[in-house]
């Protein structure tokens, strides 16, 4: 359940940590300037190489600020939300979000403004409301987390190609590794009990979708303590992919191949490493536990979105 934060004095001052590709963009420079002449007290920070956004985040803590603005695609989020999840809870700035990236799934989920502007006033002007973030074999997750050929496409997705198809790349490499694709089998364990599985997909989801637009947890919200937990298990013919697929349509209900329920844990023991993707970010793990952190973050974004419990927003 969301809890609206009341701002404190200081809520005005804000940096905005940007992803150095995106430093030079006309309208992210506009949009910047007009913000500030709408009275806004907004500093620049640009990231150069992995860890910036780790470091930038401690930063702007220490140095009093109270709000962050993650400038960049879900893995720039990804980064900044690892580095507000290593302070302490009350030395969190809340965070707000920019979304520069080819995808910008969580942003999207959220549905957060896509133009430059737009997204910057929410960001700075939202109230914040205390969110979730997953965990997951030490890293950390604010949208989704995705493993087996899921977190495959996304791995092994030319940089260039997601620039120039956007969400189509994730398609595109799908048909061409689909052929080849062998299942990873492993146990699951559940809060009601333990199954070994050949899996196709597993998805994890605080946010909604991922992939460029795929909605993987339809029912997620970000504030109410619960994973999304999808399993898609190993098919052996074309008539079992139609099978599949036509389930994978029919979220949240249940199917032969598709299982669709809310967890606040998982646990997966696997045979082999399972590609991984969070928020964008690969790794692989042969054995983790994922679960939620409850109201670990406090985020700037509208009162309507679709992923927060509109029950309990506040004035």
């Amino acid at each position: 359940m969301s809890e609206v934060i009341q701002p404190d004095a200081r809520d005005g001052d804000a940096w905005l940590i940007l992803n150095g590709k995106s430093a030079q963009l006309p309208d992210v420079r506009g949009a910047v300037e007009r913000v500030r002449e709408e009275g806004h007290h907004l500093a620049v920070r640009v990231t150069w190489e992995a860890g910036d956004g780790v470091r930038l985040a401690r930063e702007a803590s220490e140095a009093g600020i109270q709000r962050i603005i993650a400038g960049g695609g879900d893995g720039t989020v990804n980064e900044i939300v690892g580095g507000l999840m290593q302070l302490v809870q009350e030395a969190r700035p809340t965070l707000g979000i920019l979304p520069l990236g080819s995808a910008n799934d969580f942003a999207r989920g959220l549905e957060l403004p896509l133009e430059p502007l737009e997204a910057l006033r929410v960001a700075l002007d939202a109230k914040p409301h205390l969110v979730d973030v997953g965990s997951l074999g030490g890293d950390y997750f604010i949208n989704l987390a995705s493993g087996g050929f899921g977190a495959q496409i996304t791995n092994s997705t030319p940089a260039p190609l997601k620039r120039l198809l956007g969400g189509g790349a994730y398609s595109l490499m799908g048909m061409l590794k689909a052929w080849n694709y062998q299942p990873y089998r492993g146990r699951l364990r559940l809060p009601e009990g333990e199954r070994n599985i050949p899996l196709f997909l597993l998805a994890l989801g605080n946010g909604s979708q991922a992939g460029g637009g795929q909605q993987l947890a339809p029912l997620a919200k970000v504030d109410d303590g619960l994973m999304e937990l999808l399993i898609v298990r190993h098919f052996t013919s074309l008539r079992e992919m139609k099978q599949l697929i036509d389930e994978l349509e029919n979220l949240p209900e249940s199917g032969d191949f598709v299982e669709y329920m809310q967890v606040p844990w998982v646990e997966f023991e696997g045979e082999a490493a399972l590609p991984l993707n969070l928020d964008g970010e690969p790794c692989f793990h042969k054995h983790f536990r994922a679960e939620l952190v409850p109201g670990a973050l406090s985020l700037a974004v509208p009162a309507s979105s679709a992923l927060l419990s509109h029950g309990s927003v506040g004035g």
